[in-house]
């Protein structure tokens, strides 16, 4: 399995090995004064007598590709902008649920829920909680409560004592 690092790096650690076998040093020791395995710098040797400098080069390691292309990005903020009343959903709030089918159904690719928010990330939007407050709330008599009432109830641990002795 490939180091982590740059390209560069990885490079420099292959023509580093073959450059230690010139210098006469067996595979197992190159190996250990790398960090790889004897079978890592026996197979860049032989690619290096193979194709000289170009064995050197690291490949391109492009991973799984995204299941969604750019123009599909693109309308899915569209379709998000929107929200989730205009696809059909009761209430204006989108959640990784509501994303995935969303997704599934306009574009039939097939996305986990737990995996939406890294799209999401990916997308330039950021995870929003909303917070539950209840409609009924009167933040005036909240204010007037936490001023008034809450320093007298609140336990001062200079002043406490038992109420009661056993």
């Amino acid at each position: 399995m490939r180091p982590k690092g740059s390209a560069d790096f990885i490079s420099y650690r292959r023509r580093r090995a073959v450059a230690l076998l010139k210098k006469g040093l067996s595979l197992n020791e190159v190996a250990r004064t790398i960090g790889c395995f004897a079978s890592s710098v026996l197979r860049w040797k032989r690619s290096y007598n193979k194709k000289g400098d170009k064995a050197f080069q690291v490949r391109f390691s492009p991973g799984r590709p995204p299941k969604l292309i750019q123009k599909q990005k693109k309308s899915l903020i569209r379709l998000l902008v929107a929200g989730p009343l205009a696809s059909g959903y009761r209430t204006d709030l989108w959640t990784t649920k509501r994303i995935a089918e969303v997704i599934e159904k306009h574009y039939a690719v097939h996305y986990h829920r737990d995996h939406i928010g890294k799209l999401l990330k990916e997308l330039g939007w950021s995870y929003q909680k909303p917070e539950r407050r209840a409609i009924e709330r009167d933040e005036q008599a909240i204010e007037i409560w936490k001023k008034r009432k809450w320093p007298n109830i609140k336990k001062k641990p200079e002043g406490w004592v038992p109420t009661s002795y056993l």
